[in-house]
């Protein structure tokens, strides 16, 4: 099976009910881009407008590879539009409010599975029907775990145990699956140089990596000094990949725990495979339609009843942990964010159209459209509908 063989391929928009009128501080715009990300699109429109960060808001991050429309927000932004190597931001007038997450009522997808075998299609269109009756497991998607690293280690990991210098080496130096040319070249002179500040700041470039190098200079052995000025949003990413992870583990045990094993597939996932149902007993129906876990973090404090409670308290005591030390010592930010995610999701407005594939002769294509709630991965459903069989 092959997704995303042309960019076109994977279409993702923004559905949101914000009206922009003709009055309010803040300039609507509706960008459109492809082979681009959401924060290198948005810096390039910037930097042709000279716009400071803090000016602009958006609500979520679009893959690159694919054709995606959303909207941001400029604080006393310009009244036109822009377009710019396959970007494209229009004006749509004015709003009262920057544009964020709780704004985006949904996401609606277009994606074409190419590259299958008559079995393929045929077993990928009949499970996507399935999805009307079991839904698909709410998982946090490969895209949610860029931050970590190919041998698997979390940064938030050796946070919350107080392991600032290996915390520090894994986010300077640490090997990741889609690093460029200049971010290798610069790790290899972070390796070699490791503990030797000076030498290390003289081969770096001026950046990111060399302003904490430049700190570790006069402070060389603050580890925690230095983790806490990484840049803000690549901090988040850290803390939100494990918290995410525990997530992933605590639906999928909940799964094998809960359902008989004859109910059950699995999907691969970046960290692992994680349990699936194939069907929902007609008993649990309505507590798996409701479902909801918590982020864990030591912020949160549970009802002793929680019938997830024991299984939380497991996948933390594999990891080394308590719930009440799911925190990084010492520090005020960052911190684990508090919330609730629904266990599973069920995609709308679905239409699934079989075709022969033109790209790639004696093979067919599966059409899928639907709409998913913000923050729920597509990813998730184009596995789900192609898991079974190894032929696909």
């Amino acid at each position: 099976m092959k997704v995303k063989q042309l960019p076109s391929d994977f279409q993702v928009e923004e559905l949101t009910r914000v009206t922009p009128g003709i009055s309010g501080q803040f300039a609507f715009y509706c960008l459109e881009k492809t082979g681009w990300t959401t924060p290198d699109a948005l810096t390039a429109v910037r930097r042709r407008w000279d716009i400071a960060l803090d000016r602009l808001s958006y609500g979520g991050l679009k893959d690159r590879h694919a054709v995606t429309t959303q909207f941001f927000t400029i604080h006393n932004g310009p009244r036109r539009n822009l377009s710019h190597e396959r970007i494209s931001a229009t004006y749509l007038g004015q709003v009262t409010h920057p544009f964020s997450s709780q704004d985006i009522d949904a996401n609606r997808f277009t994606i074409v599975l190419r590259h299958l075998t008559n079995e393929g299609a045929t077993h990928a269109e009949s499970a996507s029907r399935e999805l009307a009756r079991t839904g698909i497991p709410n998982y946090f998607d490969d895209q949610r775990f860029g931050s970590v690293g190919q041998d698997g280690r979390f940064v938030a990991r050796e946070l919350i145990k107080g392991q600032f210098e290996e915390a520090l080496k894994l986010a300077l130096a640490g090997s990741y699956e889609h690093d460029r040319a200049a971010e290798k070249a610069e790790k290899a002179i972070l390796l070699q140089h490791w503990g030797n500040w000076p030498a290390a700041k003289a081969a770096l470039p001026r950046g990111n990596i060399r302003s904490i190098v430049d700190y570790m200079v006069t402070h060389p052995t603050d580890f925690k000094g230095a983790v806490v000025r990484l840049r803000p949003e690549l901090q988040g990413l850290y803390l939100a990949a494990y918290q995410s992870h525990i997530w992933n583990r605590l639906l999928d045990l909940w799964l094998k725990t809960t359902l008989p094993a004859e109910m059950l597939g699995s999907v691969e996932l970046k960290l692992g495979r994680f349990a699936a149902p194939s069907q929902i007993p007609a008993d649990l129906a309505e507590k798996w339609r409701l479902l909801e876990f918590p982020l864990a973090s030591a912020r949160l404090k549970p009802d002793p009843t929680a019938t997830w409670l024991p299984l939380l308290e497991q996948i933390l005591a594999e990891e080394g942990m308590t719930l009440a030390t799911m925190r990084i010592p010492g520090v005020q930010k960052p911190f684990f964010s508090k919330g609730e995610r629904l266990a599973c999701v069920w995609p709308t407005q679905l239409t699934v159209e079989p075709g022969y594939d033109e790209l790639n002769r004696g093979k067919r294509k599966l059409l899928m459209r639907f709409d998913l709630p913000r923050g729920c991965y597509a990813t998730m459903i184009v596995k789900r509908v192609t898991a079974v069989s190894p032929e696909l």
